[in-house]
């Protein structure tokens, strides 16, 4: 149960859970390739990264760069997308239409375009592995575009594991993390986010971008598992 000699495209793998993902399947013994839209976050992850890894620019909303991105990658096993922006939180009353777009563009429609043309280069045996997030079943106040960028990538998960099959597509979905991706929330605000989690999850503790990338290398290594969601969330789900 290695990715020892084998190939693995993590699209959005230079900051957050993208970056855990590919830095363990390094370790793990994967030749990794990570992929973000601008070419300083890839130089600056490839100097973190330990020896194995490579990385590309790609703009995740660009059809026409993804499908050359994949023409150029060629044969690999295993495609991880865990690209986007910062989460997008406002009532329905105060929400930017062409913001909420630019949301999905990037989170729905990318992940959609990067299994369009990487499924016919990834090798027997390989999987895809998207990001949801817990905000679908367990959505709050503000949280609507999110809930249904959720609720759409779960359906997206196991539609494609039927229609790519016996190509394995699964999914991750996170709960609170310390990551960047609450970045447009005060520090104040965020702080307050990571210890009320603390205080209400089972576990004790927000999560790390560690903690999750092992759903991601648990889905990549297992070869029984398609159409699943992995909720990796402390128990938030649960309380």
């Amino acid at each position: 149960m290695s990715l020892r000699g084998q190939r693995v495209v993590v699209v959005g793998g230079t900051s957050g859970i993208g970056f855990a993902v590919a830095d363990t399947a390094v370790r793990d013994g994967a030749a990794v390739v990570v992929a973000s839209r601008r070419q300083e976050s890839v130089d600056a992850a490839l100097r973190r990264l330990p020896a194995g890894a490579e990385g590309q620019p790609l703009d995740a909303t660009d059809e026409t760069a993804m499908r050359a991105f994949f023409e150029r990658i060629g044969a690999f096993d295993h495609l991880v997308y865990t690209a986007g922006e910062s989460l997008l939180m406002a009532s329905v009353a105060e929400s930017d239409l062409a913001q909420a777009r630019r949301f999905l563009d990037t989170r729905l429609w990318g992940a959609y375009a990067a299994v369009k043309y990487a499924a016919p280069v990834i090798r027997e045996g390989g999987s895809v592995v998207l990001t949801t997030g817990t905000a679908g079943r367990r959505p709050l106040p503000g949280t609507s575009v999110a809930a249904s960028l959720c609720g759409a990538m779960e359906s997206l998960t196991r539609a494609l594991a039927l229609e790519l099959a016996p190509l394995r597509v699964n999914a991750v979905s996170p709960g609170v993390v310390r990551t960047d991706l609450w970045r447009e929330m005060s520090e104040e605000d965020r702080a307050g986010l990571f210890e009320s989690s603390a205080a209400t999850l089972p576990v004790g503790r927000a999560g790390t971008p560690q903690d999750v990338a092992e759903a991601y290398l648990y889905l990549m290594r297992g070869g029984y598992s398609t159409g699943s969601v992995v909720t990796v969330d402390g128990g938030g789900l649960l309380v």
